[in-house]
């Protein structure tokens, strides 16, 4: 298991491409679990874990890692099971999401498959609203639950998603252009965030599960004779998602003789030097790691003052 992770630097090729690296896990029953490679920065044996007051019981307590001290929670009490036992027998797999590092306790670590997006589905529609997947796939004939790990964040440790009073007065100073922005994202929870934040400017919203979804609409909106970019301030799009990322529906974007002009903020829980490389790679207009409401409308403000300068007129 020491070497699993070895060579996740040198997987960076495959990003771009539609294609991931799932880390596949179990919780100690029949299922099997995937987490994107590029999240995760370490595997270990669950070292020993203080307990802290008045923590949430997701939370098993806190580690002591490399200096640092990190929340571990535990996944299989996250997603409304029992309490994984006998942790010393238990992994900890240490990620980092939305510009935070904890690490989620996991009762084996199995090994890394390739995938391509394209064989990575939404959740069936019977799943229900509360379910924690926010993907499915098959890997040797097995079914394999990705896990929407922000909605686990949202709920053990909410994020304040209001924007700040100034933030919004700057925004609603600027009343001639047209407010309507397209969003991308597989998380029920990350959706709903953008939302309010987008609400809070006063700006209408389409969402869509996916950037195929997302191409499609833009699609569309080029067959009824429309122009996406006047229709449109922006797309703000995950990276990670089911059947087409946010790398490779940015490059389709580009290819696309009416779509190319379009703004895109690729706006994910993927952090780092690397993703921020990889937007200058596909054309991405912006990069904003989640999940920080104030930074996420100032963007959006700067955009609504460049297309005031460009004659833009408000939307009813």
């Amino acid at each position: 298991m020491a070497g699993v992770l070895d060579s996740v630097n040198q997987r960076t090729q495959l990003v771009g491409q539609n294609r991931l690296e799932l880390l596949l896990f179990n919780l100690g029953d029949n299922q099997t679990y995937g987490i994107n490679v590029f999240k995760v920065k370490e595997v270990l044996q669950c070292p020993p874990l203080n307990e802290i007051p008045k923590r949430n019981p997701v939370v098993r307590g806190v580690a002591h890692i490399r200096g640092g001290t990190i929340p571990i929670m535990d996944l299989r009490r996250a997603t409304g099971s029992a309490p994984l036992t006998n942790l010393e027998t238990c992994f900890v797999i240490i990620t980092e999401y939305n510009r935070s590092t904890q690490g989620f306790l996991v009762k084996g670590v199995e090994r890394i498959v390739n995938m391509n997006w394209g064989d990575i589905h939404p959740p069936p529609k019977g799943a229900g609203r509360e379910n924690y997947l926010t993907a499915v796939t098959q890997v040797d004939n097995r079914l394999v639950e990705i896990i929407d790990v922000e909605k686990i964040l949202a709920e053990v440790s909410p994020m304040l998603d209001e924007v700040s009073a100034e933030v919004i007065q700057d925004a609603q100073a600027e009343t001639t252009v047209l407010k309507h922005v397209l969003v991308a994202d597989d998380s029920a929870i990350a959706r709903k965030q953008i939302q309010r934040v987008l609400a809070s400017l006063g700006i209408k919203t389409t969402v869509c599960k996916d950037g195929a979804e997302a191409l499609e609409y833009l699609t569309d909106l080029v067959a009824e004779g429309k122009d996406p970019y006047h229709e449109l301030m922006m797309v703000i799009s995950d990276i990670e998602m089911p059947e087409m990322d946010g790398y490779t529906f940015t490059a389709e974007v580009r290819a696309h003789p009416k779509l190319a002009n379009m703004h895109i903020i690729l706006h994910t829980s993927l952090s780092g030097v690397f993703n921020e490389a990889m937007v200058k790679k596909v054309g991405a207009n912006d990069f904003l790691a989640k999940f920080h409401p104030d930074e996420l409308a100032k963007r959006v403000n700067a955009r609504i003052k460049v297309l005031t300068g460009d004659g833009f007129e408000m939307e009813d």
